[in-house]
């Protein structure tokens, strides 16, 4: 077989030449800043008893062999955490996305996403066949024009946005919005991924702290961010489910979970919402996001961040090579910090993305803020 075709190897060059090519590299820091795991869940032994024996894979899809009782036992319990009538489980955040998304955007119906949705939000919209407006950044009047201009008279309109943004940690006015879709008879769909397990009584999410579970078609939670493994699940209503089962490809031609890691996520559920120790990593969770904002104050860095209340915090660095070196140097240090280049943000906005979590220690946080202030504020003069 010979080499890529010579279009394909030109793409790679560009990606070298702007600095943005990405390898894969093992992730061995020090002081971990840029996993995902908030509540260092992926860090407790969740796995099934050693004496209770299940099978290692699932053998088929879930429309075929692979629908097991774990997989009942889990949605009820997701349908009990998150007062939803139903919960439907995908392999991962992205399936989830991709399948809910293109299953609902039929002809004559319109999508308006946030400029700045997940990657998977986009590709789902891109399989789907309805028509699809992007609206300004958590700018409710800029989609409330979009629905005047363009609101389809014989279709059904979507509205799709995130709780808490990947990239920059912010949040949309949620009840502000679904307001928005109310008046405008529009459907709200809520990307919840950096939310659980951060937001709300025992983690919840933003959706459920301000009491708006009822008024959207579709909530997208994540296992893979603050629950430390890995799925997704769509709730909503039986209704929602039954169509999902019968159109979201993703999980109609997908091998299914193994019964394994069904029990796992439902113990990590059960930890989450009746053990003490998850309210104490909550709590810690929320101490090291107040104390990493005092910092950012304390050294004259507000104007550097994006504002966030999660646990997502973002310093805008611009230019790949300069914030890849910037990366590097605190790399050096210890500190598990990853830089997000241009074209996975809008280039003039690349960014260090820092993640706290309950297990980072006082000190550290400290140490990170005073080296990154050093290294910015020299670079000014």
């Amino acid at each position: 077989m010979s080499n890529l075709p010579e279009k394909l190897k030109k793409r790679l060059l560009a990606r070298q030449t702007n600095s943005s090519l990405r390898s894969l590299k093992n992730y061995t820091a020090a002081f971990d800043f840029s996993s995902n795991d908030y509540l260092g869940m992926g860090r407790l032994p969740f796995d099934p008893k050693p004496e209770e024996i299940y099978p290692s894979g699932s053998g088929g899809s879930r429309l075929l062999t692979g629908n097991h009782e774990a997989y009942t036992a889990f949605e009820e319990r997701l349908c009990s955490f998150h007062q939803q009538e139903s919960a439907l489980v995908f392999n991962s955040g992205y399936d989830a996305n991709l399948g809910l998304i293109a299953a609902l955007g039929l002809r004559g119906d319109l999508i308006l996403y946030d400029a700045l949705a997940h990657a998977s939000i986009r590709d789902g919209i891109q399989l789907a066949q309805a028509r699809s407006i992007k609206f300004r950044h958590n700018d409710l009047d800029h989609l409330e024009q979009l629905l005047l201009a363009h609101k389809p008279e014989d279709g059904s309109c979507y509205v799709i946005t995130e709780s808490v943004f990947s990239m920059d940690g912010d949040s949309p006015d949620l009840k502000a919005m679904a307001d928005l879709c109310d008046s405008h008879h529009a459907y709200l769909i809520v990307d919840e991924a950096h939310a659980v397990g951060v937001f709300g009584p025992r983690g919840v999410g933003l959706v459920q702290a301000l009491e708006l579970q009822d008024r959207l078609l579709a909530r997208v939670v994540t296992f893979g961010k603050a629950l430390g493994y890995h799925g997704a699940a769509v709730l909503g209503s039986e209704e929602l489910k039954s169509y999902l089962v019968n159109f979201a490809r993703p999980l109609i031609y997908s091998t299914a979970l193994a019964p394994k890691e069904l029990i796992s996520l439902n113990e990590r559920y059960q930890w989450l919402a009746g053990s003490d120790a998850s309210l104490e990593e909550i709590q810690k969770l929320h101490r090291n996001i107040a104390l990493l904002r005092s910092y950012i104050e304390k050294y004259r860095l507000s104007d550097h961040f994006i504002a966030s209340e999660s646990a997502i915090h973002t310093v805008v660095i611009r230019g790949n090579s300069k914030v890849k070196a910037t990366a590097e140097q605190l790399s050096e240090l210890g500190f598990g910090v990853l830089p997000i280049l241009a074209p996975t943000v809008p280039e003039g906005s690349e960014r260090i993305r820092i993640c706290l979590h309950s297990y980072n220690q006082q000190e550290s946080i400290k140490l990170l803020i005073e080296k990154l202030a050093e290294i910015i504020h020299k670079d000014a003069q």
